[in-house]
C-alpha cells in the first residue's frame, strides 16, 4: 500500500488557476444558458492535472485519466482526428505508465514530488530535428484523411507524444513542447468555435489555462531539475 504524507505542493498561483477554470466554466454556463457537463469536467480536471504536473506532483495522473478520456470524445466529435487518437490511444495508457514510473522517481517514499532532470545539448538538438520531421510527415497523413487543420493537428499530436514521453521520464524539456502545444491548441479550438463545434469555447478556455500553466511549469521544473545531472534515456 502506498502512503503519501507530503502532499501539499500547490502555491497561491496554482490555486488561482484551478479556481479560475472553475469560475470561468460557471460564468460561461450562465451566459450560454446551459451547463455543458462534459466540457466542464474535461476542462476542470485537465487544469488540475497540468497544475499538479507543473509541481512535479504524481497525483496529476488521477485527474489526467478523467481528462484524456473525455477530451478524446470531444475531439472525435469535432473531427479533430489527431487529437482524438492521441488521447484515446496514447495519453490514456500513459496515465498508468506515468504513475508507475513516477512512483519510483519520487524524492522520498512519502512524497508526491518527482525528481526532475534535464537533457544535454546534443539530445535537445536531436529532439528538435525528430520533432520537425514527424510533424511534417503526420501533417501529410492527416491531410490525406481530410483533417480540417492538418498542420496544427499534427503539431499538437506529435509534440504531445514526445512531451508526454519526456514527462513520464521526468525531463524538464517537456515544458518547452507543452508551451508550443498549448498555444497551437488555443488557435485550433478558436477556429473550431468559429465553426460552431460543440464544447469548443470551453476547450478554448481550458487550453488558455493550460498555456499559462505550462509557462509556470517550465519555471518550476527549472528549479526541480539539476544542471549537473546527466540523464539516462534507457
Amino acid at each position: 500500500m502506498i502512503h503519501f504524507k507530503k502532499i501539499n505542493t500547490l502555491k497561491p498561483f496554482d490555486w488561482f488557476l484551478i479556481l479560475g477554470i472553475v469560475t470561468t466554466n460557471i460564468i460561461y454556463s450562465v451566459l450560454a444558458g446551459e451547463f455543458d457537463i462534459i466540457g466542464s469536467v474535461a476542462g476542470v480536471t485537465g487544469v488540475v492535472c497540468v497544475v499538479l504536473a507543473a509541481k512535479g506532483n504524481i497525483l496529476n495522473y488521477i485527474f489526467g485519466l478523467i481528462n484524456v478520456a473525455l477530451f478524446a470524445w470531444i475531439s472525435y466529435k469535432a473531427d479533430l482526428l489527431g487529437g482524438a487518437a492521441l488521447n484515446a490511444l496514447y495519453y490514456l495508457p500513459m496515465q498508468f505508465i506515468g504513475w508507475y514510473t513516477w512512483i519510483k522517481k519520487r524524492d522520498s517514499e512519502e512524497s508526491v514530488t518527482v525528481v526532475a532532470k534535464r537533457l544535454n545539448l546534443s539530445q535537445r538538438l536531436l529532439l528538435a530535428g525528430v520533432s520537425a520531421v514527424f510533424v511534417i510527415a503526420v501533417a501529410y497523413i492527416l491531410f490525406l484523411f481530410k483533417d480540417p487543420q492538418p498542420l496544427k493537428d499534427s503539431a499538437t499530436t506529435v509534440l504531445s507524444v514526445i512531451a508526454m514521453f519526456l514527462m513520464v521520464r521526468a525531463f524538464m524539456e517537456q515544458w518547452t513542447l507543452w508551451v508550443a502545444v498549448n498555444f497551437i491548441s488555443v488557435v485550433i479550438w478558436v477556429i473550431a468555435f468559429a465553426n460552431g463545434e460543440a464544447h469548443s469555447m470551453l476547450m478554448v478556455i481550458m487550453w488558455m489555462f493550460y498555456l499559462v500553466n505550462s509557462v509556470s511549469g517550465w519555471i518550476s521544473w527549472l528549479r526541480l531539475s539539476k544542471k549537473d545531472h546527466l540523464p539516462d534515456l534507457k
